[in-house]
């Protein structure tokens, strides 16, 4: 099993994220916001609407951080055969959670500041304008930390806060779902008892009763009745 299907197995035995909110700056356009709410509708409630809105229409994360968090999300879990961060709206997820949950704030942004500070010592670069290789040398030490020293301590939770949100990100998002290969309940087709059944205990349908029953094979049809509530189809 690689990295990437282990992952896969840990998000299928548990996914959660709490909700909370704090308010921030309003800099979204409103059409932008109506198109975000309209994924969310479902099962809301008119104060739960309301809710989501005013966390739509605030924005915490300035872009040079929105650069910075695609970039490390991108490290943590790279693009496949079926799809990538983008596509999942991963980053828009993690702005979303931060307001959601303002104890993420300080964390996220102090963890952002470390990555561009470190790589500002050692590279005299910025995080994002680092080579890959430069990235990963620093992410090694705070995502393989040595688990008996003292020392970045709160980088260590900053990574392992933010490889949480980009998995629950990524896996609850259409691509991440269908990645897993999850189904869901889906309805099957019982068109009875097995014929050979059926023989083995001599009994039989009734032909006439069987006609009264659907066809499986006709389930997805729309039935069409006339004016005088008579079933057409």
């Amino acid at each position: 099993m690689d990295r990437r299907d282990s992952l896969k197995s840990m998000i299928l035995g548990s996914m959660a994220v709490g909700l909370t909110l704090e308010s921030c700056v309003n800099t979204t356009a409103p059409e932008i916001i109506e198109d975000k709410l309209w994924k969310y509708t479902y099962g809301r409630t008119p104060k739960e609407a309301v809710f989501d809105q005013e966390l739509m229409l605030e924005q915490f994360f300035e872009e040079n951080e929105l650069q910075t968090i695609k970039t490390l999300a991108n490290l943590i879990l790279p693009p496949n055969e079926h799809g990538n961060i983008e596509q999942a709206g991963v980053v828009d997820f993690i702005e979303f959670m931060v307001k959601d949950v303002p104890e993420f704030q300080v964390k996220i942004r102090g963890g952002l500041m470390w990555l561009n500070n470190t790589c500002n010592s050692k590279f005299n670069n910025s995080f994002i304008n680092c080579t890959e290789e430069q990235q990963k040398t620093v992410l090694d030490s705070i995502a393989f930390p040595d688990m008996e020293a003292d020392e970045q301590v709160q980088e260590i939770q900053f990574f392992s806060l933010m490889r949480n949100l980009v998995l629950t990100g990524y896996f609850t998002s259409e691509v991440g779902i269908k990645e897993l290969n999850y189904k869901g309940n889906m309805p099957n087709v019982w068109d009875g008892v097995p014929q050979e059944v059926l023989n083995d205990h001599g009994l039989s349908y009734d032909a006439e009763w069987l006609t009264k029953c659907m066809d499986p094979n006709n389930r997805d049809e729309v039935a069409q009745w006339d004016d005088d509530g008579n079933l057409i189809t």
